[in-house]
């Protein structure tokens, strides 16, 4: 098991090294960013799903059939939803996302979740339901069969339950009824948004479109945006422009950590994390206390009785420990050679990250999640 574990950590710190010998080469600027502007926007809506085998809400989602009379209500068929016994009609919620650009008739995959108490959805149809944004107008209709990746049967006081059956999806089940407006170039110039905050990175790709463009076009506004000023040529469609600046490479940066999760062991290391002088020492003492039961027989012809006896017996294990020394400013490979040199498993790792932490001789941010 030691040596499992040990190989867990040889293979994840590899990985770490790896990315650390692949630093600083250049990435796409559309790979770490987005043209402000152009963004997803989420749809919602309310909808029943018809069609259900027996599996629908029960008379306790009062809601359920005042939905139904409100919809046959519309279609001239007035009926109290008190009078309503259904079984085969369940309330959900709709959602979807609608993507940048989309135009009236395109369409988008929508999910149908269970509201009430339905026991599964296999089988059902979605009715017409309307799709409102974060505004209030509404983006786009849903209907249509429900998909749902799973099933539900019983008989006989047994049943038996595959994946999630209340939520389902609906694949292209939404029509587009409504463009979102996107202003590309506003007062010509074009807003760039990193995907993260880094003002080094947000400097590099200022300079980086400079010499794409042969000008003083882009600055950094801050570590999470640049602007860019369009140039003449592409006043009239930026389109272009933009293509140009998605394939700019640019050099990264970030900062130096180390990510760790308590609950399953895995320690992720940055290839910039740094270490101060240090010196480590590890060491285990293990202490087994064990119980031998024991019967105890009278010698023959004699009065004694038959007794149980219990011998305790106590051991203790200390395997030799180890002192590692860590010179100021080692590497992340160096770091691996010493952490393997004691043998640590991948809970005895994040202990001592932390306990170096503390002494102030990790330079990166500790982050348990």
């Amino acid at each position: 098991m030691r040596l499992q574990f040990r190989q867990l950590i040889i293979a994840g710190l590899l990985v770490a090294l790896a990315a650390c010998g692949a630093w600083g080469q250049g990435v796409r600027l559309k790979d770490v960013a987005s043209i402000e502007g152009v963004r997803d926007n989420q749809l919602l809506g309310y909808g029943i799903v018809v069609g259900l085998d027996g599996t629908g809400d029960s008379q306790q989602s009062k809601f359920t059939p005042q939905s139904v009379a409100n919809m046959l209500d519309s279609y001239g068929i007035s009926i109290p939803a008190d009078k309503l016994k259904l079984k085969n009609v369940a309330a959900v919620m709709v959602t979807a996302t609608l993507p940048p650009f989309a135009r009236p008739g395109s369409s988008i995959d929508v999910v149908v979740s269970s509201l009430g108490d339905a026991r599964s959805l296999q089988g059902g149809t979605l009715i017409q339901a309307p799709l409102r944004a974060g505004n209030g107008d509404v983006y786009a209709v849903a209907q249509g069969p429900v998909s749902v990746g799973g099933f539900a049967a019983g008989g006989g006081g047994g049943s038996v339950t595959k994946n999630h059956t209340t939520v389902g999806r609906i694949p292209g089940g939404a029509l587009v009824e409504k463009e979102t407006k996107t202003d590309l170039a506003v007062d010509e110039r074009l807003n760039i948004t990193l995907n993260r905050n880094d003002f080094t990175t947000a400097s590099r790709t200022a300079n980086a479109i400079n010499d794409t463009l042969g000008g003083d076009f882009a600055k950094a506004i801050d570590g999470n945006a640049v602007s860019v000023k369009v140039p003449i040529e592409y006043t009239r469609d930026v389109v272009p422009l933009i293509a140009t600046l998605e394939s700019v490479e640019i050099e990264t940066d970030s900062v130096a950590k180390v990510i760790v999760n308590e609950r399953t062991g895995t320690v992720i290391i940055g290839g910039q994390v740094r270490l101060s002088p240090v010196a480590v020492s590890h060491g285990s003492l293990t202490v087994e206390i064990s119980t031998d039961v024991a019967v105890s027989q009278p010698k023959a012809l004699s009065k004694g009785k038959t007794v149980v006896t219990q011998e305790k017996t106590v051991t203790a294990d200390e395997p030799p420990s180890h002192l590692v020394n860590i010179s100021g400013g080692s590497t992340i490979e160096e770091l691996v050679r010493a952490l393997n040199a004691l043998r640590v498993t991948p809970r005895d790792l994040i202990s001592i990250l932390q306990a170096i932490k503390e002494a102030g001789a990790l330079q990166a941010q500790l982050e348990v999640i």
